[in-house]
This record gives structure tokens, C-alpha cells and sequence, in this order.
């Protein structure tokens, strides 16, 4: 079996357009996600059964449903309900859903990992339930769940490719379409598991350096 990659090279513009889109939809759906879960992780804390029981359950519609189902929902079945979407729209929205389930499972673990002592001794100082967040429990925090955090970052980018169901001009729909035309399917999924395994070792590095950094900030 022999490969001919002329056919990656004479198509490297569309394919780094294509990488390109990947990235945006992988970063922005991270942010939003990762936000989305801190609100939703701060539900499944509250005292109140009232925010805690529909905040569980959204969490556990989001995690045991496939995000394949997920997407064909918001962009085919948006419309419906006068939602319009734009294939790249509905694929970040999308991943960002998704995303806050399990972000927000991570949030919620790295909260009551906190010791009871620190938010005691911080309620005494006079600290209101808004700057013992911000200032004692997401800071101490940080530092364990990084890990975790990453690697749901990591599973929401290789889930990027599912977005080529709805058109969006991602890697994955790039590279197929060409092997579509060319019938060079063995050196386009091959380039395409290459770059998320990039993808995935970047990520998997810059994780490793906001813990380090994190690790310093909290030793001072």
C-alpha cells in the first residue's frame, strides 16, 4: 500500500481553513462551557432543592443523551420554535451545552473539596457568599480540578467532528470531502488523526502549565 500525499499538499489552504474552524469551535465552545458549567455547578451546590432538583436534571438529560441528538435538536429542530441557527452557530451552541454538564460535575467536585475550616474561618472575617466563591473555594480549587478540566477540553474538541453532520466546514468535513473526490481516504484519515492527536497534546500541555502556575500561585 503506498500513500500520495500530493492530494494533502494541493489541498493544504482548504485543509488549514478547515483546522482553523476546528480550533474557534473547539476554544469558544471550551469558554462558554466552562462558564456555563460554573452556574450550573453553583445549582447543584445550593442548599435550595428548588435550584438544586432542575439543575441535576438538566445535567443529567445533557450527559446521558448523545450529542448527536443534541445537535440535530438546535439546528433541525430550532426552527420551530423560531430558533435560526447558522451550521457553525448551532455547532458551538451545541458543544458549549454539552460541555457545562460535565464542566459543571468538575466545578461541583472542586467545591466540596474545599474544607469546611477555610469557609468558617472565612464567614468570621466577615467574607459575603459571593467573595468566599471568588476568593477562597474557586482559587483553592483551581489547582485540583485542572486535570479534569482538561481533559473534558480535550473530549470537546474530538467532538468537533460531528459538527461535519450539520455542514459545518470543519476538519473533518474538509478532509472527508476530499477523500470523497479522491478516493485518498487512507492519507485523509490519516491527516486527520494526526491533527487531533495535535489537538490533543496542546491542549494537554498548556493544562500541564496553568497547573504549575496555579501550584506557585497558591504556595506564595
Amino acid at each position: 500500500m503506498t500513500f500520495d500525499f500530493s492530494v494533502i499538499t494541493s489541498h493544504m489552504s482548504d485543509i488549514l481553513s478547515g483546522f482553523g474552524t476546528t480550533l474557534v469551535a473547539t476554544a469558544i465552545s471550551c469558554l462558554f462551557g466552562m462558564g456555563l458549567g460554573l452556574i450550573v455547578a453553583l445549582g447543584l451546590t445550593a442548599k435550595s432543592r428548588i435550584f438544586r432538583y432542575p439543575v441535576r436534571l438538566y445535567v443529567e438529560v445533557i450527559r446521558t443523551t448523545p450529542f448527536l441528538i443534541q445537535l440535530f435538536l438546535l439546528y433541525y429542530g430550532g426552527p420551530s420554535i423560531g430558533l435560526y441557527l447558522e451550521p457553525l452557530q448551532a455547532g458551538i451552541i451545541g458543544l458549549a451545552i454539552y460541555g457545562s454538564a460535565y464542566y459543571a460535575e468538575i466545578f461541583r467536585a472542586g467545591f466540596q473539596s474545599i474544607p469546611k475550616g477555610h469557609l468558617e474561618v472565612a464567614q468570621m472575617m466577615g467574607f459575603s457568599h459571593v467573595q468566599m466563591i471568588w476568593r477562597i473555594q474557586i482559587p483553592q480549587m483551581m489547582v485540583l480540578i485542572v486535570p479534569a478540566l482538561v481533559n473534558t477540553s480535550i473530549i470537546l474538541g474530538k467532538e468537533t467532528a460531528v459538527l461535519s453532520i450539520v455542514t459545518v466546514p470543519e476538519l473533518t468535513f474538509v478532509l472527508t470531502g476530499i477523500g470523497s473526490e479522491t478516493y485518498a481516504y487512507a492519507e485523509t484519515l490519516l491527516v486527520l488523526s494526526i491533527a487531533y492527536l495535535i489537538m490533543a497534546e496542546a491542549t494537554s500541555r498548556l493544562g500541564l502549565r496553568a497547573e504549575k502556575r496555579l501550584s506557585k500561585y497558591m504556595e506564595r
